[in-house]
């Protein structure tokens, strides 16, 4: 594969990114993408793109550093998703490796990630690069 991964620094590269984030997240259709990506720069988040021939992202994988103590030290995948154009293409295993290499340069053992239960073509695609369903995820909406 010869595609760049290239990590999304600027206001520009995120206004790249953004196609793939909302086909991912549509709820976030209306929402100041860019400034909040930045703020979550500074909250330790990174993002990682593969750009297209055309110059735009096809895909995206959005990733932090953490540390739990059931995890110990890792990285957690908040975010992995292509353009319906680019699927099939090998894009988010590239993604996923680039992570997975990141982990081990900073001696961790342990990616993790959560998935809708209802993504089952990502769901094949965790599996294939070695991960375990090892949870569910609960959350809870809170009244204002």
């Amino acid at each position: 594969m010869n595609e760049i991964i290239r990590f999304a620094k600027t206001p520009e590269d995120i206004q790249l990114c953004c196609p793939v984030i909302i086909e991912l997240r549509p709820h976030l259709a209306k929402v100041d993408l860019v400034a909040m990506v930045m703020e979550m720069f500074s909250e330790g988040f990174q993002l990682i793109f593969i750009e297209a021939e055309d110059g735009t992202a096809a895909a995206i994988c959005g990733y932090r550093y953490l540390q739990n103590l059931f995890t110990g030290k890792h990285i957690y995948v908040d975010d992995l998703g292509m353009l319906p154009t680019h699927r099939g293409k090998g894009y988010g295993g590239a993604l996923l490796d680039f992570v997975f290499e990141a982990a081990k340069s900073q001696g961790l053992k342990t990616v993790t990630l959560d998935s809708g239960h209802q993504r089952f073509a990502a769901h094949r695609l965790y599996l294939n690069k070695g991960f375990q369903i090892e949870a569910h995820h609960f959350g809870k909406k809170l009244d204002s």
